[in-house]
């Protein structure tokens, strides 16, 4: 196999902290998508839809399965020209990100035949599902159906997560086991990580291994890392006991989770800084390269803030923005991080420039000057404190989110006191107008976070970037919270 395209599967992280390794008891989920350094990855949304299976067959990457009643809305973070995703989230809090694996079924069956790639089974598990377990079973039962089969052979696991849990999904070929993570920190990278410690497994796997002599009974407890992997298997516990950093990306993305998780205040900037840790090759530059980064902050059950889904939209998060997405009304991303149609398969596909408009700029600014670090630096100095104030933002907007009145409630007690009493009085005039204010409240804060992420990638794509070249102005800083538009307005010293 060619090098390039081993650099391309031993590479990929991803993580997620639980409480109590988390500030104000959220879970919190990322990964950075490593990918050739000229591929283009889309940030897209997709809003939930009803289907009608007996009349509609849905055409993924390379294979064409049975349409579902109904899919949840997504958004995505994907390579352009595929039909799966690298990482995502749904409007119930479900995030999956995946990774590549080496195993010693990697040449089995390579019939030819077409298969799902791992990619459509992760969007497929966020389309069809509310809760991470359910996650699991859409990918499961598809991975049955269907089976998978990475570009190179390789096949796959997962991180899923969901407002009350994590799940780690880990494959060899049809064979798979998961783990339930309910607290702390656990990352995946381009190696199997589940060892004897698994709370679900396919009927059979054990006793499959033990005759393809990947296992033998005498050796202890089952191991499936042990069993499947095509290489060796690292010790976590060496991470973990670790005075210093460890090396491979692997062990170093736990140590690095166990340090800042000391104090319980492991949050969305936390990740933000793993991500971008270059030291460890978690953050990659060069022919391979982080094409993509997600961080998302999930609230618990019981707790009506929605998730904060945060995206880079282009490549190496050392130099790029993490912009916020939230499904609420009106939820969007933007034009400028969709890619233009990638054309249909086929002998005489024209080759597409597949580059979306932020991505250009983005390219431009840091690409293009690539050899004055100094102004470079500058440049980034700059842009980083926009995204400070962008979580800042985010902060403030959501603080007394639970104390407002969600307008679905209130009109349930506006109907109840009606029937209750329809004569009119001062007092229930006066009591109908704290009713709406309150009813408003909530609105008012939904429509500010619809529009954050679309409002910082236009600024970033056809203000901010370009005025940091020119060096226009000293210092962005976001202003008037109190309208839909305008959060990200940039002011000259």
């Amino acid at each position: 196999m060619d090098a390039d395209v081993r650099v391309v599967l031993k590479s990929c992280d991803t993580f997620v902290a639980l409480p109590p390794a988390t500030r104000d008891n959220c879970i919190v989920f990322g990964k950075n998508a490593d990918r050739p350094s000229d591929e283009v990855q889309e940030v897209v949304y997709f809003p939930a839809a009803d289907h009608v299976p007996s009349t509609e067959k849905l055409k993924c990457t390379f294979l064409e399965i049975d349409q579902v009643v109904h899919t949840e809305a997504v958004v995505l973070s994907k390579p352009a020209w595929i039909w799966g995703a690298e990482m995502g989230a749904n409007q119930h809090g479900v995030c999956i990100g995946n990774e590549a694996v080496w195993t010693v079924l990697g040449d089995i069956d390579d019939d030819g035949e077409d298969r799902l790639l791992p990619m459509d089974l992760l969007r497929l598990g966020l389309e069809r599902s509310k809760t991470a377990r359910e996650a699991l079973d859409v990918i499961v039962e598809l991975l049955h159906r269907h089976g998978q089969r990475g570009l190179w052979g390789e096949h796959s696991s997962y991180i899923i997560t969901d407002r009350q849990q994590a799940w780690v999904l880990e494959t060899a070929d049809q064979w798979w086991a998961a783990e339930r993570i309910t607290s702390g920190c656990r990352n995946i990278s381009n190696e199997l990580s589940i060892r004897t410690k698994f709370d679900l497994i396919k009927d059979g796997t054990q006793e499959f291994a033990r005759r393809k002599g990947f296992y033998a009974p005498s050796s202890g407890p089952f191991d499936f890392a042990a069993a499947f992997s095509s290489g060796p298997v690292d010790d976590v516990a060496h991470a973990l006991n670790c005075k210093r950093r460890p090396y491979g990306r692997f062990l170093c993305g736990r140590y690095l989770m166990e340090q800042l998780s000391k104090t319980g205040d492991f949050n969305a900037e936390s990740l933000f800084s793993i991500l971008r840790d270059e030291e460890s090759d978690i953050c990659m530059n060069g022919g391979i390269v982080s094409a993509g980064s997600q961080v998302s902050v999930v609230p618990i059950d019981g707790c009506a803030k929605p998730a904060t889904h945060w995206f880079t939209a282009t490549k190496n998060p050392a130099v790029s923005l993490f912009k916020p997405f939230f499904f609420v009304g009106g939820a969007r991303t933007c034009e400028l991080t969709r890619s233009p149609a990638a054309p249909p398969r086929g002998k005489k596909r024209k080759r597409v420039d597949l580059k979306h408009a932020l991505y250009r700029s983005h390219e431009e600014t840091f690409e293009g000057n690539s050899s004055n670090r100094r102004k470079t630096a500058e440049k980034m100095k700059r842009l980083r404190e926009l995204e400070r104030e962008s979580v800042k933002t985010v902060d403030e907007l959501l603080g007394n989110y639970d104390k407002q009145t969600d307008s679905k409630q209130t009109d349930s007690k506006q109907t109840e006191r009606q029937q209750t009493d329809n004569k009119q009085t001062d007092s229930k005039q006066m009591d109908s107008k704290q009713t709406d204010s309150k009813q408003t409240e909530r609105q008012q804060t939904d429509n500010k976070l619809a529009c954050l992420f679309e409002e910082m990638i236009q600024h970033l794509s056809e203000e901010i970037i370009y005025r940091v070249i020119q060096g226009w102005i000293q210092r962005p800083i976001l202003k008037n919270f109190s309208s839909p538009k305008g959060h990200f307005d940039v002011q000259k010293e």
